[in-house]
């Protein structure tokens, strides 16, 4: 009986050579990881995902046979390029690293052969079956389907496709089609002449794109000059040769490490068309984008893409979270830190920055959902002049580098103070103008303006914690995103009928406490949007959740196979009827509770805004315990004790 062949292993000296390659390698994964957090700031998370997602490609390559993907999807400002820069750079790879806007105006993109991603590769510095770096940014604006899901007309970059499937791609034959019509045409006017001698003779019978695309699709050695001068037969013998061979002729680009970026709103619903918010806390931005996952990813891209050409991006979809509010604070701390050392290699004044300096520049510097742009503008707008004009004030009082200037934030809230103090017990002091935009609009400076939005942001707050057990995300009536003040609810993975009762009386809570306070005539307009979201919700607990009287969905329809109950008009009496009830319980409510309202409403009146924590403190005042936000895991948005109770009804069964 024969032995089974072997198969061929290394030898010692390979396996050795192999090994230390490897583990150098597997450091330079392990450096560029740790560099990059501390460039990349709140993306540790991230970061260890697309290094894991490259291991493969950089430390083992030749095992590689078909390209690596990796989708970077988040909101703008986030750093998703830039961690592709960064990590070409870190990894060698800066010279065979390119990158595409799929958006269309990458450099060349207007020109014909500026249109296909085999172009831009050809000229880049990636070599054909070598490992290389491509990024395919702004991807989500290459969408193959309108808003309507009909096909949109996709013009350039027709290719991207094939390339994310295998790595390979055929011949351009649209092009060779056209050098070959050329060449014909050529011939066609040299018999025409009829033995005439032309009056000039051309060297080249080719220009040099033909010529290019002649040595790239035949793979071809000879200098592009001397390709460019071939007579039209030997041309032919190429395409003869290209038609009857089996050659492969293919370009092969399997080993890239292909990296698709993009903003996917309709993943972001809830953040990303809130540009103008800057009032809403970091954290809540946060914790509603750490909740996304493959699957938002998916839907998201269905909305662009065919199933065909999602199903070629992979499974590797690395989501980044909105930025949290520790991450911006440290990007100020950052900036602010070299601005200040700046500043003192080039003039030898020390700087001294105080929290509330710190503070300001947070609250006029952040947009959740832009990222860290608007925040690099503001530090630099509010502090670059002003610590310039500060050193140019400590020079002149010729203070040394070991006395610091502390800088503060004046009680107006429109100048810095600095101040200095001498060896000799004297104190220099001095203001610097600052202009803190978000500052001036979010103040609500007239007293009436301010009771109204105290009291009626109180009672909707109020109503919440007392009823759901749980402290709002945020109250404020200091905003500069509109007119008026909010409360910021975490939403519900299952709702009760009970749930949706107390989110009724929530609505209406702000006018219910308008009229406790002020008395009916003196309610305001400001409940439009609070009645149209109770309406809505008590009609949703009548006609569609079958909650109330009648338990057909009830609703209009023009629609033969809706099969729906269209007897809209008994279930409004019930909706009225419902709201008045829910209105009366909340009275009731807030009657009950009238220390713990009024608690409220002087903390909002006193700092235009309550936190998780301080309403938590608030409310044990008063014997009220809540839950924070953070302080369970997203599981506890089920508020019902569903589990407990299915334990109960088998306990009774058996």
């Amino acid at each position: 009986m024969k032995n089974p062949p072997r198969t061929a292993t290394p030898g010692t000296d390979v396996k050795t050579q192999l090994h230390a390659q490897m583990a150098q390698r597997q450091q330079v994964l392990t450096d560029a990881a740790a560099q990059l957090k501390r460039e990349l700031f709140g993306i540790d998370d991230v970061i260890d995902r697309v290094i894991d997602s490259v291991r493969a490609w950089y430390v083992l390559p030749q095992c590689i046979t078909r390209p690596v993907i990796v989708c970077l999807w988040g909101l703008t400002g986030t750093g998703k390029t830039q961690l592709t820069r960064r990590l070409a750079q870190l990894l060698g790879f800066y010279d065979r690293f390119v990158e595409v806007q799929m958006d269309g105006f990458s450099n060349g993109a207007g020109s014909y052969r500026g249109s296909s991603i085999a172009s831009m590769l050809e000229s880049s510095g990636i070599d054909e079956g070598a490992p290389g770096m491509l990024v395919l940014d702004e991807f989500q604006r290459y969408r193959t389907k309108d808003s309507k899901g009909d096909d949109a007309k996709v013009e350039r970059y027709q290719d991207v496709w094939m390339l994310l499937s295998d790595g390979r791609l055929p011949p351009p034959l649209g092009a060779l089609v056209d050098i070959e019509r050329k060449l014909a045409g050529q011939q066609y006017d040299a018999e025409r002449d009829d033995g005439e001698k032309p009056e000039k003779s051309y060297r080249f019978r080719l220009d040099a794109w033909d010529a290019q695309e002649l040595k790239s699709t035949f793979k071809l050695q000879e200098p592009l000059t001397e390709i460019m001068q071939w007579q039209p037969e030997r041309v032919h013998e190429l395409f003869v040769q290209f038609r009857e061979t089996q050659q492969d002729w293919e370009t092969d680009y399997s080993r890239l490490l292909i990296f698709v970026c993009g903003n996917l709103d309709e993943m972001y619903r809830e953040t990303a068309q809130r540009v103008e918010d800057c009032d809403t806390d970091a954290d809540i931005f946060h914790r509603l984008t750490q909740r996304l996952s493959l699957i938002d990813v998916k839907k998201a891209l269905s909305e662009r893409f065919k199933p065909e050409q999602i199903a070629r991006l992979g499974n590797n979809h690395v989501i980044y979270p909105s930025l949290s509010k520790s991450t911006y604070e440290r990007l100020i701390s950052e900036l602010c830190a070299r601005y200040v050392s700046d500043i003192e290699v080039q003039t030898g004044v020390r700087l001294e920055l105080g929290s509330d300096v710190f503070d300001a520049l947070y609250a006029n510097s952040v947009f959740p959902a832009q990222g860290t742009r608007p925040l690099f503008s503001s530090v630099h707008a509010v502090l670059s002049s002003t610590l310039v004009k500060v050193s140019l004030w400590a020079l002149e009082q010729d203070l040394l580098s070991h006395v610091p200037v502390h800088l503060t934030l004046a009680r107006d809230r429109k100048h810095l103070l600095a101040s200095a103090r001498l060896e000799s017990g004297v104190t220099l002091s001095e203001s610097f103008a600052v202009v803190l935009d978000l500052d001036r609009v979010k103040q609500r400076a007239n007293a009436d303006f301010r009771a109204l939005l105290a009291v009626h942001e109180a009672g909707h707050g109020l109503a919440y914690a007392l009823l759901f057990g749980q402290a709002p995300q945020e109250i404020k009536i200091n905003i500069a995103s509109f007119e008026g003040g909010y409360n910021s609810f975490a939403s519900l993975k299952a709702t009760t009928r009970q749930n949706a009762l107390d989110m009724i009386c929530v609505s209406l809570a702000g006018r219910v406490a308008e009229e406790l306070v002020f008395g009916e005539m003196a309610c305001t307009t400001g409940s439009e949007s609070d009645y149209k979201q109770a309406t809505a919700i008590a009609a949703r607990h009548i006609r569609y959740h079958g909650f109330g009287a009648r338990i057909s969905r009830t609703d209009v329809t023009s629609e033969t196979e809706d099969h729906l109950n269209t007897d809209v008009a008994p279930s409004n009496q019930a909706i009225e009827d419902l709201l008045q009830a829910q209105y009366q319980r909340t009275r009731e409510l807030l009657s009950q509770h009238g220390p713990a309202f009024d608690t409220t409403v002087d903390a909002l009146m006193l700092r235009g805004a309550i936190t998780p924590a301080e309403m938590g403190d608030l409310m044990a005042r008063h014997d009220v315990q809540l839950r924070l936000p953070g302080d369970q895991p997203d599981e506890s948005l089920v508020l019902e004790p569903f589990a407990k109770r299915l334990a109960a009804f088998r306990s009774r069964k058996g």
